[in-house]
């Protein structure tokens, strides 16, 4: 029986784990199709932004590293054990370096980490200019191309054979096959997007054509099963794909994957998260957005501005990031789980896919703030610099340290997003429209502004010292405005110079300076935003807050009391050791400050020589070190204290 798309006159998308999919400017010259919505800011292509000397550069340096260390023979393993295709055998032998955890040949998402991997070596060459990502990502790519030829399941091609989508077809146990296929789907399309790859447009078209075939012979009881189960960003690459090629059927998989369960609420502006599955849920409404650039549909948009509401302010820790053992709690209830397992990365990385979307639509600042709150106090800490591993949560845990990934196993969902997370540091800096040029974030950087023959550069050492500086370069002069985002934690006020000369600030927090003149060479903008310590309550109990420094999150150093082998890093003869892995809290470790009421000078001193370094002082809890939770890590740490 064949599915009738006319029960779904409400259009969806998803866009889950895609690497750096399409945003309004981006790629217009590989796109059949254009967006039927007028922008308020646009995004820079990746290549037109340089990252400078930052914690940044050196997070997407040995994320570089990391990617590069993984043997083309072994990515693909998996994929050409599913064909039965020669994998290298040497006297008898199988010679490949066989990857685990996740990855494993007996794990049911294998497959999912090298779409990924496409992802992060297109963001990689797309921002650095090297070819070295390009020449890997082609290896790669030729690989399994040869692995869906072998396969001869008209397009079909996975690491696992096509019985494990049946089992999900007809409501059968199974682990998120749907989920781990998007990966690729996404990697090729970014691979086609961003190194012009047309072998990735073939393979993936290919992929999508078998779908297609599939799907049309299934019944909506069998659609309404299969989509209970985890699917990933399946009507986003779908969509991704009609936006490309302009063929209907592509448009027809992205509406088929609209998961009516768990949207329909939301249509309603009903809060239906508690107890959901957070990353299940994000990622649908992401495909929403793409559905409503493409299509134009504004509930579309609307529902998805009502999901980032909810969840950035009912849903949300101090860090930004979101979920408990995965899962979405009731609103405003925060305090009672700061448990081991919160702030899942790939949720992170999801909701910031959605803010940029929702930016992009309305230009307003409320995006751009909590996209600095996420990407500082989660994304940037995520990676330990001492070996480039990803932690998969952020734990609230009082006591409790990160957890981090090996290199050749683990392979979690989140080393996979963590693939690309360390990869597009550029992708938000700036943004533009016919009137101007927006300064979002403050990362040492250099835009190539090519339409208006600028470059804009811009040094800073925030959030260390408050102070960012923006020079032009051009040969012409140009008449433009820039708008720089007056952060809304900035409530000790700005001072802005202009080539030395103090210039008159009429805004508020919470919006954007716009400076507009004439530019010329060597014009500098100078803006200096004070910073100092403050509280964040909790919402759910005024006696347990976070300190903060301007938007950073400060943690305390609670020292490795306790942290047993092979703590801080994973178990890799475990495939879920997240969720087995013993934390041991010392009983001495509590997170309890008798301070309430005090301000902070009393208490709380900057260390001399020591940017962004506290210590405590005359307190009864032994002397306390605050540091930014982004740069704490191998150690125990606490965030949230409760204050007597």
């Amino acid at each position: 029986m064949k599915f009738k798309i006319g029960i779904l006159l409400f259009l969806g998308g998803v866009m889950a784990s895609m690497g750096q999919s399409h945003y309004p400017g981006q790629h217009q010259d590989k796109l059949a199709l254009k967006d039927n919505i007028k922008t308020k800011a646009m995004a820079f292509d990746m290549k037109d932004v340089t990252l400078l000397d930052s914690r940044f550069k050196e997070n997407m340096q040995r994320e570089s590293s990391w990617i590069l260390s993984l043997k083309t023979n072994s990515l693909l393993h998996s994929f050409r054990t599913n064909a039965g295709v020669y994998s290298g055998y040497e006297g008898g032998y199988d010679t490949t370096e066989k990857l685990g955890g996740w990855e494993s040949l007996d794990c049911e998402l294998r497959g999912h980490a090298v779409g990924h991997i496409l992802s992060g070596l297109a963001l990689l060459y797309a921002t650095t200019k090297e070819d070295v990502y390009k020449t890997k990502a082609d290896s790669i790519i030729v690989g399994l191309a040869e692995v869906q030829k072998t396969l001869n399941q008209n397009g079909y091609l996975s690491a696992y054979p096509q019985n494990l989508i049946d089992r999900n077809i007809a409501g059968q146990r199974v682990w998120a096959p749907w989920y781990t296929l998007h990966k690729l789907y996404a990697g090729l399309i970014d691979q086609y997007l961003y190194t012009d790859n047309k072998l990735a447009l073939e393979t993936v078209e290919g992929m999508a054509n078998w779908a297609y075939d599939k799907l049309q012979l299934i019944s909506p009881e069998q659609r309404t099963i299969m989509l209970r189960n985890e699917f990933g960003g399946m009507n986003d690459v779908f969509y991704s794909l009609y936006e490309i090629t302009g063929h209907k059927k592509y448009k027809w998989l992205g509406e088929f994957f609209y998961h009516n369960e768990s949207l329909d609420p939301l249509k309603k502006k009903e809060d239906n998260l508690d107890k959901k599955h957070a990353n299940t849920y994000i990622p649908k409404l992401i495909g929403l957005i793409r559905n409503y650039e493409i299509e134009g549909n504004k509930e579309n948009k609307e529902v998805p501005k009502f999901f980032w509401n909810t969840v950035v302010n009912h849903h949300s820790f101090v860090t930004g990031s979101n979920s408990d053992k995965e899962k979405f709690f009731k609103p405003d209830n925060q305090t009672e789980h700061l448990s081991g397992y919160t702030g899942e990365s790939c949720n992170v990385y999801n909701m910031l896919k959605l803010t940029r979307h929702l930016f992009g639509l309305e230009a307003d600042v409320k995006y751009a703030d909590f996209y600095e709150k996420a990407l500082y106090n989660h994304i940037l800490g995520q990676q330990d610099p001492a070996t480039g591993m990803i932690a998969y949560f952020l734990p609230m845990l009082p006591g409790s340290h990160k957890v981090y990934s090996t290199p050749t196993e683990s392979f979690w969902c989140c080393v996979g997003t963590g693939f690309e997370n360390q990869a597009k540091y550029s992708e938000a800096i700036y943004y533009h429209n016919d009137n101007g040029l927006f300064v979002n974030l403050f990362i040492p950087s250099e835009l190539h502004w090519k339409e208006k023959g600028l470059t804009l550069k811009q040094e800073t050492k925030f959030p260390y010292e408050d102070k960012t500086t923006l020079t032009i370069s051009t040969n012409k002069n140009v008449n433009t405005t820039l708008f720089i985002r007056y952060p809304s934690w900035a409530t000790l006020g700005v001072t802005v110079k202009v080539n030395g000369k103090k210039i008159s600030v009429k805004y508020k927090p919470g919006s954007y300076i716009n400076i507009d003149r004439i530019w010329k060479n060597n014009d500098k903008v100078e803006i200096t935003y004070p910073m100092e310590l403050h509280w964040s309550v909790s919402k759910d109990n005024s006696n347990i807050a976070v300190v903060m420094y301007g938007p950073i999150v400060m943690a305390a150093e609670l020292g490795t009391e306790g942290m047993k082998k092979p703590a801080p890093y994973s178990n890799p003869q475990l495939h879920n050791d997240y969720y087995t892995y013993d934390y041991n809290v010392p009983t001495t470790l509590n997170n309890h400050l008798e301070v309430k009421g005090d301000k902070f000078k009393n208490w709380l001193k900057p260390v001399e020589n020591k940017p962004l370094t506290f210590k405590t002082v005359g307190l009864k809890n032994k002397e306390l070190t605050f540091i930014p939770l982004f740069d704490l890590h191998r150690e125990r740490y606490n965030i949230y204290w409760n204050l007597k």
